[in-house]
């Protein structure tokens, strides 16, 4: 099959999920000749595989380039992972105050994590000036899409009651919302008010959702929690906590 493509043809996304699926080289020359083509989404596709050598030597400086190409072009994706390049230093120098240029773009495109990361260094004051509410305004907007970590962090600020007023009740139902979309903070969010309301099944359930699908930062936090909390019901947990901390730190090291 040939990967040559004329800029009046449109790529098939479904067969390259495919393609990707069961030949991850053959897609990432497919994504190449689309990209080189002109094609939009080809170009954000280029950028993601290089970023993770998925088929393709893995070159960072290049994914951003091409990240940089597809942004340009108004791809809201792209714009979001321009500003991770430049907030984390994948495939060049760090640049905070371009990251959240890049994240408001990726944000005010409609994209729901352009939307969070850009609230994130709103919220710290990284890369632009330190503004709560305007964090608050962007996570609202991301949890109003469907963004999971979005409406756990919308249900932090109504738990610690920062620029708006404290709601333990709609803390609870943001944390429940994050946990049922899949967020692993969301799920233990959700689970600490359980356990407060001794609804120890339930919170049980949402410990062990968060254990499976938590990284090693978080789940060392976690389980620092669980044990000096010192809770009887969930003490089984907070030791299952550890011993995943140490199976990842393990293959870490």
């Amino acid at each position: 099959m040939s990967f040559i493509l004329h800029r009046t043809e449109k790529p098939d996304l479904a067969q390259l999920g495919q393609r990707l699926a069961e030949d991850p080289r053959q897609a990432a020359r497919w994504a190449l000749a689309a990209a080189s083509a002109g094609e939009l989404e080809a170009q954000a596709l280029l950028g993601q595989l290089l970023l993770d050598g998925l088929g393709i030597q893995r070159d960072a400086a290049l994914a951003r380039d091409w990240f940089e190409i597809a942004a340009r072009h108004g791809h809201a994706m792209a714009s979001n992972m321009l500003g991770r390049c430049f907030e984390l230093g994948w495939g060049g120098p760090v640049d905070e105050a371009a990251a959240a240029r890049h994240y408001r773009t990726a944000a005010e495109h409609g994209l729901d994590w352009g939307m969070y990361n850009y609230a994130n260094l709103l919220a710290t004051g990284r890369g632009v000036a330190r503004n709560e509410e305007q964090a608050l305004a962007w996570y609202r907007r991301a949890a109003g899409l469907g963004h999971a970590k979005s409406m756990n962090l919308v249900g932090r600020y109504y738990e610690e009651g920062r620029v708006v007023r404290a709601d333990p009740q709609a803390a609870f139902a943001c944390y429940r919302r994050s946990a049922e979309a899949g967020d692993f903070r969301g799920q233990f969010s959700y689970a600490t008010v359980l356990m407060s309301l001794g609804r120890w099944d339930e919170a049980r359930h949402w410990l062990r959702e968060a254990l499976a699908l938590g990284h090693l930062k978080f789940l060392r936090k976690a389980r620092d929690e669980l044990r000096q909390a010192a809770i009887a019901e969930v003490a089984d947990l907070a030791e299952a906590y550890a011993r995943r901390c140490a199976e990842l730190e393990t293959v870490a090291s």
